[in-house]
Parts: structure tokens; C-alpha cells; sequence
């Protein structure tokens, strides 16, 4: 069974994946990190070929993962988006939505300009607004488990998702 993390961007996943990987053992993959590793830099897929390129390329990657055991898996913010992306993850996962207001989200991604859904718009705020809401029904339907992060570490969180995987 797999550990299955989402949520906005700059919730923290990659963090939290990686703590939860070393509390148990278990081995971590980012997909993001993937797709950049194989095709160069998010940015520069969003840019030069779209974000219907980078979604296949995700769907792509969680094909591979879903079908390994034992990992821990930090999702791309948009991953869940695809349905067909949900349902290959769940058959060997369990999916932890990493959840945070809207005030720690901004604080986190407003000086980072390598988020190409946030990127040139101007209204980081308005664009980060629109997406959380968007997206946070979503998160929330597929999630098995939903982990507030808002006001904890990256070790708290990674604790609590650790004891919902033992009950798993």
C-alpha cells in the first residue's frame, strides 16, 4: 500500500513525503521531480508545449507508481485534477490531503516564480484564490484522509500522516 500525498502547491508534500519516507522507511517519489528529471523544467514544459502536455506526462508517471508497493508519493497540485490519475492511484494508495488556508498558502508560493500556474500573471493572490477553490472540492472527494498543516511542522505533519498509514 502506497502513501499518496496532495494538495495546493506550497502545502508542502515534497517536505512532508520525505519526512514521512525516512520516519518509515519507506522509499519517496515526487512526480514532479520525475517529469522535470526526464523532460527538463516544469516551467519550460508549461511553456513551450501547454499544460495538457505536462498533465499526460503526469498521468504517465503515476501509471509506473501505482503499480509499486511500499512508497510514498507527493503529487503535483494539479495531479488529482485527472480522474483517471485518482483511480490508478487508489487502487494502491491510500490518498493524505495536505490542506492549508489560503494566508499560509500565499506566504508560501508568493516569492517563488518557478510555479508556471501562478507565474507572469501579476495577481499571484487573485490566481492562487481561484485555484484553491477550484481544487479543494476535488482534493477533498478523492482524499481518504485530510491532515491540517496550517501552524505545524513539516515533522508534525509527516507524524500525523505516519500514524493514519498504520492504521492502513
Amino acid at each position: 500500500m502506497n502513501i499518496v500525498l496532495c494538495g495546493m502547491m506550497g502545502v508542502g508534500k515534497s517536505c512532508v513525503g520525505i519526512r514521512v519516507a525516512e520516519l518509515t522507511g519507506r522509499r519517496w517519489y515526487d512526480t514532479d521531480i520525475v517529469i522535470s528529471d526526464r523532460h527538463g523544467r516544469i516551467s519550460d514544459i508549461f511553456e513551450y508545449y501547454g499544460e495538457s502536455h505536462f498533465r499526460s506526462l503526469e498521468t504517465e508517471v503515476v501509471r509506473e507508481l501505482a503499480d509499486r508497493d511500499g512508497l510514498v508519493i507527493s503529487t503535483g497540485g494539479g495531479l488529482v485534477l485527472m480522474p483517471e490519475n485518482n483511480e490508478l492511484l487508489k487502487r494502491n494508495g491510500k490518498i493524505v490531503f495536505l490542506r492549508a488556508s489560503f494566508e499560509t498558502l500565499l506566504e508560501r508560493v508568493r516569492a517563488d516564480d518557478t510555479r508556471p500556474l501562478l507565474k507572469d500573471t501579476g495577481k499571484t493572490a487573485e490566481r492562487l484564490g481561484e485555484l484553491l477553490e477550484r481544487r479543494t472540492p476535488i482534493y477533498e472527494a478523492v482524499a481518504d484522509f485530510i491532515v491540517d498543516t496550517d501552524g505545524k511542522s513539516v515533522d508534525d505533519v509527516a507524524r500525523e500522516v505516519v500514524a493514519l498509514a498504520e492504521v492502513l
